[in-house]
């Protein structure tokens, strides 16, 4: 399979604050990684280090330039500007001519249920669906990795499902995604791979079947049982 990640010995520092510490992860294409962990266990800074907008203090860090890649954050961020020109804009940065940019931009959005809002302000959308034109900007580029940090923890139940269908659907048809989450249950519905993290360490990586079935370090048994430290 093609190594869309590498990871060696890497450490990032924020100050005197260890973040991540002698992580090594190899993820290959198509794979469905979710990353999970107490707060302030590293899964943000690992999901931001792999997206490139962390520098590793220590360690290497390969990934395949070719790859194209797209970020969700827990809150994407909106112009004040209809849903259509959000997404459109992100294709108009990259090259495309703007009327062809929101002709994909339509259809991006048609994807992801909402063409009905293009015309919309996209600050006065939900919370999920702003999330969902996110996934829009996403497709529109054509992304083969997705990464997603907490996509769905302030959504509400029936935007949850809207949201994990989507990645549902784009993990089938080929992308790869790597995403955090709290939501065990969403864990077992998505994921193909587990990481566990805790204090920057990356304590377990196992497939998804193994980390709720079988036998885990007494740190990640507590964390499912909901027994932190």
């Amino acid at each position: 399979m093609t190594t869309i990640f590498g990871l060696q010995s890497v450490s990032v520092n924020f100050g005197c604050v260890q973040a991540l510490r002698a992580c090594t992860l190899r993820v290959t294409a198509g794979e469905k990684l979710a990353l999970v962990g107490s707060n302030g266990s590293g899964k943000s800074t690992l999901l931001r280090t792999l997206h490139g907008l962390i520098q590793p203090a220590a360690g290497s860090f390969q990934n395949d330039a070719r790859v194209r890649q797209a970020m969700l954050f827990q809150r994407p961020y909106m112009l004040r500007a209809s849903v259509l020109n959000n997404v459109a804009l992100g294709l108009w940065l990259n090259g495309v001519p703007w009327q062809q940019a929101k002709a994909q931009a339509f259809e991006a959005l048609e994807r992801v249920g909402l063409a009905d809002l293009a015309r919309r302000n996209a600050k006065t959308l939900s919370g999920g669906q702003q999330q969902r034109v996110a996934l829009a900007r996403a497709w529109a580029l054509k992304a083969q990795v997705l990464l997603l940090d907490e996509p769905t923890s302030s959504l509400d139940p029936s935007a949850k499902r809207e949201v994990e269908r989507l990645m549902s659907e784009f993990a089938d048809a080929g992308m790869t995604l790597i995403f955090s989450s709290h939501n065990l249950g969403q864990v077992k519905r998505l994921a193909s791979r587990v990481i566990y993290l805790e204090q920057g360490k990356l304590i377990v990586d196992l497939p998804v079947a193994a980390f709720f079935e079988g036998r885990l370090p007494e740190a990640a048994e507590n964390f499912l049982k909901g027994e932190l430290a």
